[in-house]
């Protein structure tokens, strides 16, 4: 693979006011952004990656401060689905994240203290408008979008709200909305948090970090991002030790799912969580548009869908949806559903079948 790559973050500073989906203005945003490869001389090479839930604008390479890898770099480098010998990557955290761009946890220049739960409720639509900015600042004058999950939906948004500018769309993963099951898992967590005793109404900056609700919280995400078949091949009914007869951790799942939540206390923001599974829960185009092929009505791009036989959150049902209101719409479609054991997390796992369609799908 030759020298190894490395990246850095940047900060963007916006500091003319954002009007938001609510009625709430935000000023002085941060976004927090990194890019990978070159932007050609007609500015139309550009592929903006949109990260999940979780994630931040470090998806590729080696991060020049911490060391560590993004969350996308089997997919983001030379020769790679999203290569950086003919494209020029962006990716940036989003608005109410906790990795650079302007959250909850951020200060709120009124009071000079976090915002907390002062910060405003976000959309999906809010992220997409603030994400415009940095393209904006860029210069690009074209660009490719393309996400998993919540990126997904931020994608789709994207090519809905942005048709000039959008040439193409790849989308994995994802839904056009949530479903109520979706949105019940997300309840659950946010309810975990809000009940942690030390949450103090968000307030808890100063002290104690509601570290029981959010790893409850994310315990449950990752429950959501496995399938049956994922868990039995992983855990099965297997034992950590032997039975402990009491109330601990007896079973190699409730061990994984205890490390998961305590790994993520440590580089997640609570306050984070509730506003972004909360946009995610929000956004509805078919509402806002009265349908699907309303809100792609005017949506001059490609798109390329891709679904997992195994993700019970976001469906391949769920996929076909948007596959035929597009094709409805007369617009240029592609489909393809992979065969995976990996449940949801195959869009950052299988990258080596999303690989070739990738590069078949760019080459046009």
């Amino acid at each position: 693979m030759g020298n190894i790559e490395f990246s850095e973050t940047k900060i963007l500073k916006i500091k003319e006011p954002t009007t938001l989906k609510s009625g709430k203005v935000l000023s002085n945003i941060d976004i927090a952004y990194e890019t990978y490869g070159k932007l050609n001389e007609n500015k139309d090479n550009a592929i903006l990656v949109l990260h999940a839930l979780t994630g931040s604008a470090h998806a590729a390479y080696k991060h020049k401060d911490t060391g560590k890898v993004g969350w996308w770099d089997d997919m983001i480098g030379s020769g790679k689905a999203f290569d950086t010998d003919k494209y020029f990557i962006i990716s940036s955290n989003v608005l109410g994240g906790c990795y650079g761009t302007t959250g909850p946890a951020s200060i709120n220049p009124e009071t000079n203290k976090p915002y907390a739960l002062d910060f405003p409720v976000i959309t999906i639509e809010d992220i997409v408008d603030v994400q415009k900015k940095l393209i904006d600042y860029l210069g690009i004058e074209k660009i490719i979008v393309a996400g998993g999950s919540m990126g997904g939906m931020q994608a789709i948004e994207w090519s809905i709200r942005y048709p000039k500018l959008v040439k193409s769309t790849i989308l994995i993963a994802t839904s056009a909305r949530l479903n109520a099951q979706g949105i019940a898992f997300n309840a659950v967590a946010r309810n975990a948090i809000l009940t942690d005793n030390n949450f103090n109404n968000g307030n808890y900056y100063d002290g104690e970090n509601p570290s029981s609700g959010l790893s409850i919280a994310r315990m449950i995400g990752h429950i959501t991002y496995l399938c049956e078949e994922a868990m039995y091949k992983k855990f099965g009914r297997e034992f950590k030790d032997s039975p402990s007869f009491d109330f601990g951790i007896d079973f190699q799942v409730e061990s994984y799912l205890q490390h998961q939540g305590q790994v993520f206390v440590d580089r997640f923001d609570a306050n984070s969580y509730l506003y972004i599974t909360k946009a995610v829960d929000y956004y509805d185009p078919i509402k806002e548009h009265g349908s699907l092929e309303e809100a792609f009505k005017n949506s001059n791009s490609r798109f390329l869908i891709i679904s997992f036989s195994t993700d019970w959150l976001f469906t391949t049902t769920q996929s076909k949806q948007i596959v035929n209101s597009l094709i409805k719409s007369n617009k240029d479609v592609s489909f393809v559903e992979l065969e995976s054991k990996c449940g949801h997390d195959a869009f950052l796992l299988e990258f080596e079948k999303q690989t070739k369609i990738i590069k078949s799908f760019l080459k046009g």
